[in-house]
């Protein structure tokens, strides 16, 4: 318990560092735009890659992606029902952010710093069924609700999965690992030392993200999301913690999954379809508190 708690601790710090040397004008969100680029380009696929050459893909991995795909199925079409009186790009954006996680960004580093690389192979897989959702079926939410005539470039769509660094990575790691191939010694080298880059840029680019504007027109239907996220994801997380027969790691990973943040992917989305973005950023930043809590008493109590 005291080694989470000093893990927490020192995370906290650097989240607190990025948010004050914003605050200070050290650095900018533009320069957070520069930091996200080297995570998800460089920083992210090198963990990627680092923790799939030492791992053995078994069944319990392979559900972690289906789980997680189900359950952001299942969140969409709640979020249809839930939101359906909404302005259209208010139902827009509020079903946006009931699906997806911030995993890269949020569960990556808290998680290697607790539990190593054991613990980071059931995120990796688990992110990869959230790359589906984040790239997939949320993208097609943003582009549906944000136009009248309610229509969706899949062109538009399939060549931003294809450019998705982290999702290629996923899949060629893991395609290399099931043929049984290994990659050569100097690209595991290079990754592990860029690897290392990873946690300190991730929670420095959370707290420069940080930023809270709680307008009180916001409180009802953030309140509303983030009820259904975190009811629903805490229902779900604990029902399988104690009904799956896998290991520890496995049931702890799917039980923090299902309550990580809003996805970081919203926010350029909301940029490129014209929604509300001092909403959107509030809701995914009091998320981020919320998940760091839940966190932080899920690694406590040794579930």
């Amino acid at each position: 318990m005291a080694n989470v708690n000093y893990q927490f601790f020192l995370s906290m710090l650097i989240i607190a560092l990025g948010y004050v040397s914003k605050r200070f004008k050290l650095v900018s969100e533009k320069d957070g735009e520069g930091i996200a680029k080297i995570i998800f380009n460089f920083t992210l696929p090198a963990l990627v890659i680092t923790t799939f050459s030492t791992i053995q893909v078994d069944f319990s991995l392979i559900m972690m992606p289906v789980i997680n795909v189900i359950f952001g199925g299942f969140m969409a079409i709640l979020a249809i029902f839930v939101f359906k009186n909404e302005k259209r790009k208010d139902r827009g954006m509020m079903s946006m952010l009931m699906q997806g996680f911030n995993i890269g960004l949020f569960a990556y580093p808290l998680v290697e710093a607790i539990w190593g690389q054991k613990g980071l192979k059931y995120f990796a897989m688990f992110d990869m069924g959230n790359a589906i959702l984040v790239f997939g079926i949320n993208y097609l939410f943003a582009c549906y609700f944000a136009s009248d005539e309610g229509t969706v470039d899949f062109k538009s769509v399939l060549h931003k999965v294809s450019r998705s660094i982290p999702l290629l990575a996923y899949m060629i790691t893991l395609a290399v690992n099931l043929s049984g191939f290994h990659f050569p010694t100097v690209v595991l080298d290079i990754s592990k030392i860029v690897t290392k880059a990873n946690m300190p840029l991730s929670l420095l680019l959370l707290g420069i993200y940080l930023s809270f504007s709680l307008e009180k027109s916001y409180w009802k239907n953030m309140a509303r999301i983030l009820v259904f996220r975190y009811g629903i994801g805490l229902a779900v997380g604990i029902t399988l913690y104690f009904l799956m027969p896998f290991d520890q790691y496995f049931r702890s990973s799917v039980l923090i999954g299902l309550v990580l943040p809003i996805t970081a992917t919203v926010l350029p989305y909301t940029a490129q379809f014209g929604y509300n973005h001092k909403f959107v950023g509030t809701t995914t930043n009091v998320s981020i508190v919320i998940s760091f809590i839940l966190m932080w008493v899920i690694f406590g109590l040794g579930i």
